[in-house]
């Protein structure tokens, strides 16, 4: 069978309602002749009556019936998915997918999401956590809104980048250590070390200013999750490198941070697909862009 027109299933329906095509006719603003071919067309694609006239009245079928049921649930389908859309194009809705890493879904995304769903709580965010690699990639190919990215980052084709971020590292570990005022490469690299994974950006950086004082320490553990790393440098395991992202950490006893000398900065950027931008994602991006740390 061939697909059936919403007009014609619309107008199906308004004569099961009303029992009378020109009553449908005068609602729907058609012509009488328009809404007869209209239940001609639908009865040749279904091949058979859909309508009867019992005591005066059109009445459905009994084939009718159940394609009447049926139109009702395409028709409100129809007009809720043309709400959805509106509500997107308006910017009171819709669906935001953002890709960023664990530290920062942990430490900064929380104050963004809070200051969303106060200002626009019907934009959904959906949050995939990957790397900045994987990130950049999927805006590439469009299956991703907005990321969270390291940098910096070569250009790519279609994308803005821009600066967002400028936290300092500094150096997490065991209050139970005797730990200077400010952390050298020297003096950390002589304690166990938990640092991140080597496929990341973070432990790039970290990899260059410890190579830059000569020095080259293998770390006990190396791995991805902020607070798993804070876990097990309270619990005394070893010492660790993290961005200090304004207040991200919870007060812990068990736990000293310090300053590294020489400084240490981490930069994250917002990376989104260039020219026309959704009213949606603007929201999303604009809230980010409030939470631009004072150093950036």
């Amino acid at each position: 069978m061939r697909e059936l027109s919403l007009d014609r299933l619309r107008t199906l329906v308004v004569i099961a309602d009303l029992g009378s095509f020109a009553e449908a006719a005068r609602v729907l603003h058609l012509a009488p002749p328009t809404v007869s071919l209209h239940i001609a067309d639908l009865e040749s694609r279904v091949g058979a009556p859909l309508l009867s006239r019992k005591r005066g009245q059109i009445r459905p079928s009994a084939i009718g019936e159940t394609l009447v049921a049926s139109a009702r649930q395409l028709l409100t389908n129809a007009e809720q998915a043309l709400d959805e859309i509106r509500r997107q194009v308006e910017g009171i809705g819709g669906r935001v997918r953002l890709g960023a890493s664990t530290a920062a879904i942990a430490n900064l995304l929380p104050r963004a999401l809070e200051k969303l769903a106060a200002a626009h709580p019907g934009i959904d965010v959906q949050i995939a956590v990957l790397t900045s690699g994987e990130t950049l990639g999927r805006l590439a190919d469009h299956s991703l809104d907005v990321g969270i990215v390291a940098l910096p980052q070569a250009p790519i084709r279609g994308l803005a980048i821009e600066r967002w971020r400028h936290d300092p590292v500094v150096a997490v570990m065991p209050a139970s250590w005797k730990c200077p005022a400010r952390v050298t490469p020297q003096w950390i690299a002589a304690r166990p070390l938990i640092l991140n994974d080597s496929g990341t950006r973070l432990a790039r950086l970290t990899t260059e200013w410890f190579s830059a004082a000569g020095q080259h320490p293998t770390p006990r553990i190396q791995l991805n999750y902020a607070d798993a790393i804070r876990s097990l440098v309270a619990a005394g395991y070893g010492a660790a490198l993290l961005p200090q992202e304004g207040g991200n950490a919870l007060a812990d006893a068990r736990v000293v941070t310090r300053p590294l000398r020489p400084a240490l900065w981490r930069q994250l950027g917002l990376a989104y697909r260039a020219g026309t931008t959704e009213q949606p994602v603007r929201h999303v991006l604009d809230v980010l862009r409030s939470l631009r740390a004072s150093q950036a």
